[in-house]
């Protein structure tokens, strides 16, 4: 089972120009607000009609302009999952449940609901409406009614936003179940790169109307290929770079020069460091060793963020963020009141980015 999409939207000044193909696997949109995300969603559903392109789900195609194809919503069997829901505020669980069944009060269907109310935790709340629910209630009758229908695909548009986090922590666990039995494509969008990171196995990488790189979530997270991808994984350190060698560049922002594990491709026009995997000692190593100076400590509840420089230049150099437990920052400030101190990045932690 799979999904197929090459299509091109303009709404006033922005553009979508997605082009992307997932096969039976959970691929998680990951991409800033406004990007397009939510927008890819509702042209596969129908809500939205592209001004060209393709989209095929299962060999059956959807949308085509070249072939002047464009089926309705209800013809496309899909299923979305808006934000806010979209329940309807008049009708029961049950009802909504129900809405999307063929033949809605059949024996079969009446048996259907029933296994749903079960397996989402819904006992006992069928004949409640929406206004009488919580916000996690509310997404698990969203979610059944989407299910309850057998859809060829499961689209999920920032399904947790509407949640605090202590619920959203709650049922996380059975989101994920629900997701792993569902025997199809799943696109799941979001801004969090926790959630994208722990539901979906693959991952692409969404920025103003555009797909940057699509990879299995574990590469995209620990060897983005892109800028946008570096950014939107997390990586808080980025700067330009100059090519001085086959393995050598200067990061121009920090003034310092890296060597690298591998010779530098010609598209690569950045470097990245996560924050996470920068070294700090009371001694210089061999490689991809510098004197480092802590111009501002930044304390959170579980952890500490310094911001660091290196010392030959540190009045120009952009600083460098480090990230640390509480623990091992402590340690770190205590290294520099008795002496100087070296930041370490080591080449297998060094990111190239086009």
């Amino acid at each position: 089972m799979k999904i197929y999409v090459d299509i091109i939207k303009k709404l006033g000044n922005f553009q979508l120009e997605t082009q992307f193909e997932s096969h039976n696997e959970r691929l998680g949109l990951l991409g800033g607000s406004g990007c397009g995300k939510s927008m890819t969603l509702k042209c596969i559903a129908g809500v939205i009609t592209p001004d060209e392109g393709e989209i095929v789900l299962n060999d059956r195609i959807l949308f085509s302009s070249k072939k002047n194809i464009n089926l309705i919503p209800q013809k496309r069997n899909t299923g979305l999952m808006f934000q806010n829901y979209a329940l309807f505020p008049n009708m029961t669980v049950v009802q909504n449940i129900a809405i999307g069944m063929d033949g809605k009060d059949s024996a079969e269907n009446k048996k259907i609901i029933e296994n749903y109310l079960e397996l989402f935790k819904l006992k006992g709340l069928g004949q409640r409406y929406p206004s009488q629910l919580s916000g996690g209630q509310q997404q698990r009758v969203a979610l059944a009614r989407i299910m309850a229908k057998s859809p060829d695909i499961l689209m999920l548009d920032e399904p947790f936003s509407a949640l605090d986090s202590h619920l959203r922590f709650s049922i996380e666990d059975e989101f994920g179940e629900v997701l792993n039995n569902y025997n199809g494509p799943v696109i799941y969008v979001s801004h969090s790169i926790e959630e994208v990171y722990k539901f979906c196995n693959s991952t692409a990488i969404m920025n103003n109307g555009r797909i940057f790189e699509k990879d299995t979530t574990e590469n995209i997270f620990s060897r983005p290929k892109t800028l946008e991808g570096a950014k939107l994984t997390g990586c808080k350190n980025i700067c330009p770079i100059e090519k001085i060698g086959a393995r050598r560049i200067l990061a121009k922002d920090w003034h310092i020069e890296l060597d690298l594990q591998d010779p530098i491709d010609e598209d690569i026009k950045f470097v990245g460091i996560r924050a996470k995997r920068i070294l700090i000692t009371d001694h210089s190593r061999e490689e991809n060793s510098f004197e480092i100076s802590i111009e501002k400590v930044v304390q959170s509840p579980f952890e500490t963020i310094l911001e660091v420089v290196p010392t030959e230049s540190k009045e120009i150099a952009q600083r460098i963020i480090c990230r640390y437990n509480k623990e091992e920052a402590n340690n770190v400030i205590k290294m520099q009141k008795q002496g100087k101190i070296f930041g370490t990045i080591e080449k297998e932690n060094i990111l190239l980015l086009k």
